[in-house]
């Protein structure tokens, strides 16, 4: 990083440091046992700002006086229904508007709401909702097909109670739900006592991300941390004012859109726009319908917008900030030209994780700095382990060079974990630097550019991110293996050239006497699988080589990807079937022709590990 650049910003910034150092110091000042909370925000900016707009969704619209009372009828009824401070309600419903009075409302009464992600079905929708056990499931019109697949299944349903939140009221209420909207009409709007009582300590929400183990795990998250990212992103660095439109077409059942793009809009306070499922066909249209002036992405939103043909509304908006995680460098550039967006608060966190980043100084290509304790250590990628000392202690990277993120774990500085303690272990780090201390272990590769800056490089391990999710390896893995033509498998991530992330990739070895047929395989995989978590390219070999401790050696196989000689089966993209790969075929996938996205234009964008936390 040039010197000279960074006083020059820091120059320009001046006059805003007061106000920045005043809601630094907020945000850090939050004590655990304060009554603070995300209730006590939603009931100030509907007694100081009512009349402003709150939220837009398609052809609704909620001023923030409208939005409390709405949210109150939700608490309100919930407290009817016996749920008490602590309790966990589970919501599987897409992204609209009674998702997030859902949310808010179980953070006004210190409920729990565990948000399943509706791209869940089967064997990992199972897996999820028995990670919170509760007897309150409220489930969107839209996904109650997928949910009575499962719903004998899961522990304790004789005492279950369900919810059906209608959604465009194409299909009526099914058998033994209670209809939501009709229980509403009578409900009080008034403020609920409970919210006075709220901590910032507690947990208001639970958040799935992917880990290493194999299925989603549930990341814990406070009223503190929400309270933190308020003040971070919304006070310090976007610093909107009651005239913005803040546009959100991120789901919120993942941390971008809910403790970073809600937050920002409402420490403006200026209005929100909800979307349910982002599009590259709508989104400028979406722009200048709502005027929108900031909006949150992800690097794969980047990407699809880019990759789409120009239009006279490209630079034709009246957008002056973006935040969000995941530009990469080689589009920066191109992306900031094309649309004419001279401020990008890239930043950098995760669902699970205690340590933030943010592009305060509007640098290019960085994820910014973090005013937090955190070290960029020294990591053997192909072992798989931080490099450590003579004296057993880990060696923080130099000026320049990648390693692995770590952040101290302290009062400041709290690790939420995870619903299952038995998986915190996994995310920390002891004996660090000295005897007894204790850092979170980010499973994430940067690279130190100076002056507290880092560049986000890859993630490590098993797990590797493609259209915005993790994808755990061993998930997979267990799919792919249940084949019965399947001896033994592999998966892994590798890269795409023109595209994000890592594609996600199976090396299989065929089981002896047994048929493979890939249109079988691939029916398996889609019915099994998150569309994320389909695997693009399938390798079929002769054998795989181990460890001596018996673990897969997936290094080479990565290394090689799909470049190699053997049979070789891709998934490309607006196709429903594999097809195998030729010279031809290679060649233009080395050469980045492909632009691998979902099947139509409207597609989901989810976050997971990239996420602030």
């Amino acid at each position: 990083m040039n010197p000279l650049s960074l006083v020059v910003k820091v120059l320009r910034l001046t006059p805003q440091f007061p106000r920045m150092l005043k809601n630094i110091k907020l945000a850090k000042d939050i004590a655990p046992d304060s009554y603070q909370s995300i209730g006590k925000i939603i009931e100030h900016n509907a007694q100081h700002y009512g009349t402003t707009t709150a939220l837009k969704f398609e052809d609704e619209s909620y001023t923030y006086s409208e939005f409390n009372q709405t949210v109150n009828k939700y608490a309100n009824y919930l407290l009817q229904k016996g749920i008490k401070n602590g309790e966990t309600v589970i919501a599987y419903i897409e992204n609209r508007p009674e998702l997030l009075f859902l949310i808010t409302a179980c953070a006004k009464i210190g409920a729990v709401i565990s948000l399943i992600n509706p791209n869940q079905k089967g064997k990992v929708l199972t897996h999820s909702m028995e990670l919170a056990k509760s007897n309150h499931f409220f489930i969107g019109e839209e996904l109650v097909s997928f949910f009575e697949e499962v719903k004998h299944s899961l522990s304790g349903s004789l005492s279950h109670k369900y919810y059906w939140v209608s959604d465009q009221q194409k299909t009526d209420c099914p058998q033994n739900y209670t209809t939501l909207k009709t229980d509403l009409e009578h409900i009080t709007t008034e403020n609920p006592i409970t919210t006075q009582n709220i901590k910032s300590h507690q947990v208001y929400a639970y958040v799935f991300t992917s880990g290493t183990t194999g299925l989603p795990k549930a990341s814990r998250q406070t009223h503190r941390k929400w309270l933190s990212t308020y003040y971070w992103f919304g006070k310090v660095n976007m610093n909107l004012g009651s005239k913005d439109v803040m546009y959100v077409p991120l789901p919120f059942y993942h941390t971008n859109a809910l403790i970073v793009g809600w937050p920002t809009a409402l420490a403006a306070p200026c209005t929100m726009v909800m979307r349910r499922k982002f599009s590259v066909t709508h989104f400028w249209e979406d722009v200048k319908k709502y005027h929108v002036t900031a909006f949150i992405y992800i690097g794969e939103l980047c990407r699809y917008l880019l990759n789409a043909p120009e239009t006279s509304l490209d630079k034709n908006h009246s957008i002056k900030k973006i935040m969000g995680n995941g530009l990469r460098p080689d589009i920066w550039h191109q992306f900031k030209e094309r649309f004419n967006i001279k401020n990008i608060f890239e930043f950098y966190g995760a669902a699970d994780g205690n340590v933030g980043f943010t592009n305060t100084f509007n640098f290019d290509c960085t994820i910014g700095w973090s005013p937090q304790n955190f070290k960029i250590i020294k990591y053997d990628v192909e072992n798989d382990m931080p490099i450590k000392d003579a004296n057993g202690f880990l060696i923080p990277v130099k000026k320049g060079e990648t390693g692995l993120l770590i952040s101290e774990i302290s009062d400041k500085s709290v690790f939420d974990g995870y619903v299952n303690n038995k998986k915190n272990e996994d995310k920390i780090l002891r004996h660090v630097f000295k005897t007894g201390d204790i850092w979170f272990n980010s499973g994430d590769l940067l690279q130190d550019i100076g002056y507290r800056h880092a560049r986000f490089i890859d993630r490590i391990g098993d797990t590797f991110r493609w259209k915005g999710e993790n994808v755990a390896t061993a998930e997979v893995e267990s799919i792919v293996g249940n084949l019965k033509c399947v001896e033994i498998c592999a998966a892994y991530g590798v890269q795409i050239p023109n595209n994000d992330g890592r594609a996600g990739m199976v090396t299989l070895v065929r089981r002896t006497g047994a048929h493979f047929d890939i249109d079988t395989t691939a029916a398996h995989l889609f019915k099994t699988l998150p569309k994320y978590a389909v695997p693009i390219f399938i390798r079929i070999k002769d054998a795989i080589d181990f460890t001596h401790t018996h673990k897969i050696k997936k290094f080479e196989l990565k290394k090689e990807g799909f470049n190699c000689d053997d049979t070789i089966y891709v998934l490309l993209p607006k196709n429903s079937t594999y097809v195998q790969m030729d010279k031809k075929l290679l060649k233009e996938i080395n050469t980045g022709t492909f632009i691998f996205r979902w099947k139509t234009v409207v597609i989901w964008v989810s976050i997971n590990a990239l996420s602030w936390g």
